[in-house]
């Protein structure tokens, strides 16, 4: 698409009537299935202009998910009850590839990887990636945003798990239980070589404070042990409740008798630990990493090992899965091994797979997914709290960009919130991302979302900007209303226009439903549901009546119905809500009424 001016609506099926005896070229095209009025019709002296949509639909097909990776029968039947589900394991990229495009959901483990070309091939119908885990290297997050697909993860269900895993091999590594166990496993009877070290009073140094982590050092409190952790982005207090000391990175390296590793792999972590930071560390201290193989170099790991700076090594990921059969790490006599099995409990695995297709089902639903890795990161209660803000902003994206004459550009789209909160604690980026939605994909092939409205919007142009309108009164709702203005464009309907020129429209929610308030200048009250026909007409007896019978006669459902006027007599704009979308009959009669000057029918 060009530019946001150029109307290429979904499926277009429309009425246009019009003053002109002609539609502008560019709407001709975009609305070929259009009723013309010629000058001489009785209402060529008045305008208004009805876009409905086609009888043709696509909500009748399920959603197609490909799961490439074993995911828990939980999890399969849930994924079952609202899509299509395509089981398809150990894929080559090149059957990845090919089977992508048509799928919008791709569900994997750590073993796939899912990058530029799978997102490429995909021919912008994967709409999510669910990541059966914590971790997200496997996945090109920027390929990713650039093509519109949202990446949800599963960072709670196996985080018990993994913590568990973690103290596990801490405790199996301080007594030497793999290694006595192959030993009497061969015949042998060596007590003295195996003597271990206790734990109790020795300090572990936790290197990343996030959920695992924490519950790591939770455990290792119980056991009697001192901890410490290294995370520049924990908050302090949060360390400070389970009695754990922050300390800086070069602190934990050379105080810890034993090191635990939680970190996701990262530029910034990749071969965190190697000779110069082994180097730093307490001699005999010992190593336990249950997170990413990655952050540790394993050939400096052997040195170190070799070197007697680390006594001892417990790891359960390596940099390669899985490791070469030869691998000097995974041989040595003092490295405790195990594959991959931080979340592999037979509940871990259930949660996992239940919580990941939650996540998927939802985002294929629209839902916003408080698990999404790029996107705005969102705790659950506040997601719940803005929800239905963020569908008021949707639709008033769409009712605005509805309202814009053909070939007008839109380019400059500003938006107010009124508010009562302070601005560092309202956070605005869901709802302008929402408005962004509402604004484009009526009027192009994009699909848009949280993770790519803000990359969307800049592709094609568009300035968003905000601002906050600050009100006295309890800041216990985080919004009164917002208002949505386009700039620098004409109107196919003239009462949409505000007194400086730009089409306006606003809205609040009330008693948890988006409710549209403010036309232009006029103040109407209108439910936000299903779709609204806004008529501009002279103030006088019946016209409610005239409008609704009509409606009536159809058996369309009329939810709401709302005039807001100038003065008696005079002019007003009347907005309804109907439940059905009306004949194009219909919606002529309606046209026709001679006290209606014009009116327009916007679908949401």
């Amino acid at each position: 698409m060009a530019s946001l001016g150029t109307p290429t609506l979904k499926n277009p099926s429309s009425v246009f009537l019009s003053s002109k005896p002609r539609l502008p070229s560019v709407l001709s095209a975009a609305f070929p299935n259009t009723l013309r009025f010629p000058r001489s019709h009785p209402q060529g002296g008045r305008r208004f202009l009805i876009i409905t949509a086609s009888a043709a639909s696509s909500f009748s097909n399920k959603p197609t998910v490909l799961v490439a990776e074993k995911l828990s029968e939980a999890g399969l039947e849930l994924l079952k009850e609202f899509a299509n589900v395509d089981c398809s394991y150990n894929l080559s990229p090149e059957e990845l590839c090919t089977k992508i495009s048509l799928c919008d959901a791709l569900i994997v483990r750590s073993g796939t990887k899912v990058n530029r070309e799978v997102f490429e091939s995909s021919g912008g119908r994967l709409k999510v990636v669910g990541r059966a885990g914590v971790g997200i290297d496997n996945v090109d997050l920027s390929a990713a945003t650039e093509h519109g697909c949202l990446v949800v993860n599963a960072p709670t269900a196996n985080t018990v798990a993994a913590a568990e895993h973690g103290i596990a091999l801490l405790a199996a590594m301080a007594r030497n239980v793999a290694q006595a166990d192959a030993s009497v496993k061969a015949g042998k009877w060596q007590r003295n070589k195996y003597v271990g070290v206790s734990l109790v009073g020795k300090t572990l140094a936790v290197m990343g404070f996030g959920k695992v982590g924490s519950e790591v050092a939770r455990r290792a409190k119980g056991l009697g042990m001192h901890v410490i952790a290294h995370d520049p982005y924990a908050p302090a207090d949060r360390a400070r409740a389970i009695g754990v000391e922050l300390v800086s990175f070069d602190e934990a390296l050379a105080t810890a008798d034993f090191i635990s590793l939680h970190m996701p792999l990262t530029p910034a972590t990749n071969k965190m630990l190697n000779d110069e930071t082994f180097a730093k560390m307490k001699k005999g201290v010992r190593i336990v990493n249950v997170a990413r193989g990655g952050v540790i170099d394993e050939e400096a790991l052997v040195r170190a090992l070799d070197d007697g700076i680390v006594a001892q090594a417990a790891l359960d990921v390596f940099s390669q899965e899985p490791p070469k059969p030869e691998s000097k790490l995974v041989q040595h006599e003092r490295v405790t091994v195990t594959p991959h099995l931080g979340a592999s409990t037979m509940e871990a695995q259930e949660g996992v797979a239940i919580e990941i297709s939650e996540a998927v089902v939802g985002a294929l639903k629209g839902e916003l997914a408080a698990t999404a890795v790029n996107a705005p990161m969102v705790p659950a209660e506040i997601l719940t709290e803005l929800k239905p803000y963020v569908e008021l902003a949707e639709k008033l994206g769409r009712l605005a960009v509805q309202l814009v004459a053909g070939g007008s550009g839109v380019k400059t789209v500003k938006v107010s919130y009124a508010t009562s909160r302070a601005p560092d604690d309202f956070d605005t980026r869901l709802l302008r991302a929402m408005i962004t939605k509402g604004i484009i994909e009526p009027i192009s092939s994009v699909f848009v979302n949280l993770v790519n409205a803000d990359f969307t919007a800049k592709q094609r142009g568009l300035r968003i900007t905000e601002e906050r309108v600050l009100l006295d009164g309890s800041p216990e709702s985080p919004l009164e209303s917002i208002q949505v203005q386009i700039a620098n464009v004409e109107s196919k309907f003239a009462s949409a226009m505000s007194e400086s020129g730009e089409i306006r429209v606003e809205g609040r929610v009330k008693d948890g439903v988006p409710h549209l308030t403010k036309v232009g200048s006029f103040e109407v009250d209108v439910s936000l549901e299903g779709s609204i026909i806004l008529c501009r007409q002279v103030d006088q007896p019946g016209m409610i009546g005239t409008v609704g019978s009509i409606l009536g006669e159809e058996n369309v459902n009329v939810s709401f119905m709302s005039v807001g006027r100038v003065a008696p007599r005079k002019h007003a704009v009347m907005a309804i809500g109907v439940d059905d979308q009306p004949s194009k009959e219909s919606l002529k009669r309606i046209g026709e009424v001679p006290a209606i000057e014009e009116f327009v029918f916007l679908k949401l």
